[in-house]
């Protein structure tokens, strides 16, 4: 017999703590599976493609296709599991008659994690890469589906409160999600059918990283951050409007993208940023004191840091319209935004939100997330510095702060990965203060 059933405790309760733990376990198996694959496919390929691409003063050397999986690796592999692992924990949150969808949940991660290590596998090697890339697209697009449609079947009951912006801009990136696996799939099968190589043509893979970093990562982070640095930060309530014309703009600098109409595309992520910023106040006061018990004290100043980073990167963007003439100061600005702000956002909010959802769990070093923090916004502004400088032939010495500020990153995705796999060996906070609590006996 099931012993919380057997002290009295009510059978739905039951069935929640069954389903949180479910969830927890969950959880904890994407962020592990987002770790390995930020850690190695991820950035060891794109510390090894900048190493390479630096020797020889350009990247006409090196195998587009590398650098394709690369990015797939960071977008998908890693930001994009955590985005999954988030989605399915926060089933259980919801006020739904429905048990945790266990057997989908697992059955997805599965099919995700397959996808994405066959994309990688396929754009690196190149062997049998007409299967496995259209294969690698069908399994992500499988492993989404699974959980889009547990989200709509654990929906909230009818009758409840009205959706607040933050869960609205969530959804809305959520379906851009599958927009984008569908995209992914579409493409990697016409490739396998018509095309001589696994690299995506240019125009084409630009296009894609713009959905992808625009219509899901970026918004996302809008969305959690709406709900969660009221709590964490401190700051007012957002502004619901002003982050809804936020996203909306960041819609029509996507729509533009794909028009090719690139000084629009560059105004439009330009105002997006700056009235999502303003929306979520994140420069102004704090009306109620930080919440930084377990994580280092200068949290709510990295999260700001992170936004001056989106902020450098839309304004790169339209210097770029004008002055980019070998891709440098384009390349700079997609490394603001996706290491900048999307990477150091992970550093910062997942390593504050990812530990309690892997089973109530207490981050194991404040410190290492200190300088893990402080080494990714050094390697990022060396890298943001020196690619304008090296592409656009400025100036030379430009060409061996490259490689350095890749492993400055390296260093500081070590110390972040090391971190939060410590932090998941170790036992949950209330079993780890039994033990005191009987010592103090």
């Amino acid at each position: 017999m099931n012993p919380l059933v057997s002290i009295g405790t009510p059978e739905s309760e039951t069935a929640r703590i069954t389903g949180e733990r479910r969830s927890q376990h969950l959880v904890t198996a994407f962020v592990i599976t987002g770790l390995l694959f930020m850690l190695l496919p991820g950035t060891f390929l794109g510390v090894w493609n900048l190493l390479n691409i630096s020797q020889e003063h350009g990247s006409g050397s090196i195998s587009q296709a590398w650098i394709q999986a690369h990015g797939q690796a960071q977008i998908f592999g890693w930001v994009g599991s955590f985005i999954l692992g988030i989605g399915f924990y926060s089933l259980t949150k919801m006020k739904s008659t429905r048990g945790f969808p266990a057997r989908a949940a697992w059955l997805s991660w599965a099919l995700w994690s397959a996808g994405v290590l066959a994309r990688w596998f396929g754009g690196v090697t190149g062997d049998g890469w007409r299967i496995v890339l259209p294969l690698s697209g069908a399994l992500q697009l499988a492993a989404f589906v699974l959980f889009f449609l547990s989200v709509r079947r654990h929906r909230p009951e009818p009758g409840g409160k009205k959706p607040e912006v933050w869960a609205r801009l969530v959804v809305a990136s959520t379906v851009v999600f599958m927009l984008a696996l569908v995209s992914n799939c579409v493409l990697l099968f016409h490739q396998a059918l018509v095309a001589n190589t696994p690299a995506l043509p240019h125009v084409l893979d630009e296009q894609f990283v713009v959905l992808a970093v625009w219509g899901v990562l970026v918004p996302t982070i809008w969305g959690f951050n709406a709900r969660w640095l009221p709590v964490f930060l401190g700051l007012p309530q957002p502004a619901e409007r002003t982050l809804y014309a936020a996203y909306d703009l960041s819609l029509v600098g996507i729509g533009a993208t794909f028009l090719s109409w690139l000084p629009v595309a560059a105004v439009a992520f330009f105002v997006s940023t700056w009235l999502a910023i303003d929306g979520l106040h994140i420069w102004k006061p704090a009306i109620n004191p930080p919440k930084i018990v377990h994580v280092d004290p200068r949290f709510p100043w990295f999260v700001r840091l992170t936004y001056t980073w989106l902020a450098i990167s839309s304004v790169l963007g339209m210097l770029a319209v004008v002055w980019d003439s070998s891709g440098g100061i384009w390349g700079a600005s997609r490394h603001a935004v996706t290491v900048g702000f999307v990477a150091a956002m992970v550093f910062s909010i997942g390593l504050r939100v990812l530990p309690a959802f892997c089973g109530m769990r207490i981050l194991w070093s404040t410190r290492l997330m200190f300088w893990s923090l402080v080494l990714l916004f050094t390697g990022c502004f060396l890298r943001v510095l020196a690619e304008p400088l090296a592409y656009q032939n400025i100036w030379a010495p430009a060409w061996k702060i490259l490689p350095v500020s890749a492993i400055i990153e390296l260093s500081a995705v070590t110390f972040f990965a090391l971190n939060m796999a410590v932090t998941l060996l170790q036992p949950p906070a209330h079993l780890r203060a039994q033990p005191a609590a009987a010592a103090r006996g």
